[in-house]
């Protein structure tokens, strides 16, 4: 499936929020040494939950626009997996240990 381009733009803010870069490859969209981010838009937030299966650092997802990020909210609802906005703002605390 094409990148929409709300998922880039996005991808692209937190990365450069985070200092780091966006990985457009397969795989999980940003990795820093403290955290891993899975970015994703409306259609694909369950997705993104099972991406970051295995990560053994704090977890998110963050959600493209505020449809996403809502979405995003109501699946990790009792899990480890914390959700941030399409700026990087962290709106549920990931609980997964570093």
């Amino acid at each position: 499936m094409a990148e929409s381009r709300s998922h880039k733009v996005a991808a692209n803010r937190i990365a450069k929020r985070l200092r780091t870069d966006y990985n457009s490859g397969k795989g999980v969209d940003i990795v820093t040494p403290t955290r891993a981010v899975e970015v994703e838009t409306p259609s694909t937030v369950k997705d993104g939950v099972s991406q970051l299966r295995g990560f053994r650092k704090p977890v998110y997802v963050a959600g493209s626009n505020q449809e996403a990020t809502q979405r995003a909210l109501d699946i990790t609802q009792g899990t480890t997996v914390g959700v941030m906005d399409s700026k990087g703002n962290i709106v549920k605390r990931s609980t997964r240990k570093r």
